[in-house]
């Protein structure tokens, strides 16, 4: 990720309604939300989430697609992770303990090798 994407991102959850469809749409997972289930949990009007939305996903950290009559709004995984990366990189390059901490598989995030150990994934 590039600094111009990176502020584009930033700015795009800069917002409080925006961070929070973000929220939603990670703990959702990649079978995301309709945009309107999305408007009735933010509280929101179906047009005022229409604009968050369309913001979001200029900024790539969302994607939507067309399920018959519905648009389905998905978190970008991997723009988020790319934008993780991108503020870890460098703040952390002169204390791996503090990178090592945020790639710690734990809760939610736990690696595909830790699901494998029997784990329990919340």
């Amino acid at each position: 990720m590039d600094e111009r994407q990176a502020l584009t991102s930033f700015a795009a959850l800069s917002q409080e309604t925006r961070l929070a469809i973000v929220r939603t749409l990670v703990v959702a997972g990649p079978e995301g939300l309709a945009a309107g289930l999305i408007a009735e949990r933010m509280g929101v009007s179906p047009s005022n989430v229409s604009f968050h939305l369309k913001e979001l996903e200029r900024s790539g950290l969302i994607t939507q697609r067309r399920e018959s009559r519905s648009i389905v709004y998905s978190a970008s995984y991997d723009t988020l992770a790319d934008l993780v990366k991108f503020l870890m990189d460098d703040c952390c390059a002169g204390h791996p303990i503090i990178r090592e901490g945020v790639e710690r598989p734990t809760g939610c995030c736990k690696t595909d090798a830790a699901r494998s150990e029997g784990d329990i994934v919340a």
